[in-house]
C-alpha cells in the first residue's frame, strides 16, 4: 500500500494542530445552541470521530450516506443520499455537516440543501480538505482544516476504491494507480 503513495502532504502531526485549531472555533460558534453533528459516510468517519472527542458541547451525532463517485475518480454528478436513522429531527437544531473533503461542491450542497428540506434551522459545514480548484458550484464550506491541491488524495478517512482511509495522513496516490493524469480528484 505505501508503495502506491506519491508523496505525504500532510502529516500527523500537523492534523492533530489543526483539529485543535478547529475544535476552538467550532466551540465558539456552537456554544450554547443545541449541536447535531451529521458526518458524511464513509470518508468523513476518521475525522468526524477525532473532531467530536475535541468538542466538549452537548451534541448528538448522526450519519448519513453521499455517493458521487462510485469506483471512479470523477464525480458523476448525481448525488445519491441515504440516511441512516429513521427518525431523524431536525427541527430547531443547529447542523454542523461534517465532509471530508469539499471538491465539485455537488455533495455538500445536495446534502445541505436536503437538510434544509427536512427542517434543520442552520446548516454549517464542516470540511477536512477544501480543493477550491475543483470547484463546480457556488459553495464554501463554513469550517475547514486544510485548503489541498488538485491532486488525488488519499488517507485520514478519504479513498480509492474502498482503499487506503486507514491511512494516518494524507497524501497523494500515484497516477499509474488509478489511471490518472496528476490533476484528478478523488
Amino acid at each position: 500500500m505505501f508503495e502506491d503513495i506519491d508523496r505525504i502532504l500532510i502529516d500527523e502531526e500537523t492534523i492533530r494542530r489543526e483539529l485543535r485549531r478547529l475544535a476552538a472555533e467550532l466551540v465558539k460558534a456552537f456554544k450554547g445552541r443545541d449541536l447535531l453533528v451529521i458526518a458524511v459516510l464513509k470518508g468523513s468517519c476518521v475525522f468526524a470521530s477525532d473532531l467530536i472527542r475535541l468538542l466538549p458541547l452537548p451534541l448528538s451525532l448522526e450519519f448519513l450516506s453521499a455517493s458521487s463517485y462510485g469506483e471512479g475518480t470523477e464525480s458523476r454528478g448525481t448525488v445519491n443520499l441515504r440516511f441512516l436513522s429513521d427518525d431523524l429531527r431536525l427541527s430547531g437544531r443547529s447542523v454542523l455537516l461534517v465532509d471530508d473533503i469539499l471538491d465539485t461542491g455537488r455533495t455538500l450542497k445536495a446534502v445541505k440543501e436536503r437538510l434544509f428540506e427536512l427542517g434543520a434551522d442552520a446548516v454549517k459545514t464542516c470540511v477536512f480538505l477544501d480543493k477550491a480548484a475543483r470547484r463546480a458550484v457556488d459553495l464554501q464550506a463554513d469550517f475547514r482544516c486544510f485548503e489541498v491541491e488538485d491532486v488525488f488524495v488519499v488517507g485520514y478517512g478519504l479513498d480509492y476504491a474502498g482503499r487506503y482511509r486507514n491511512l494516518p495522513y494524507i497524501a497523494a496516490l500515484r497516477p499509474e494507480i488509478y489511471g490518472g493524469a496528476p490533476k484528478s480528484t478523488s
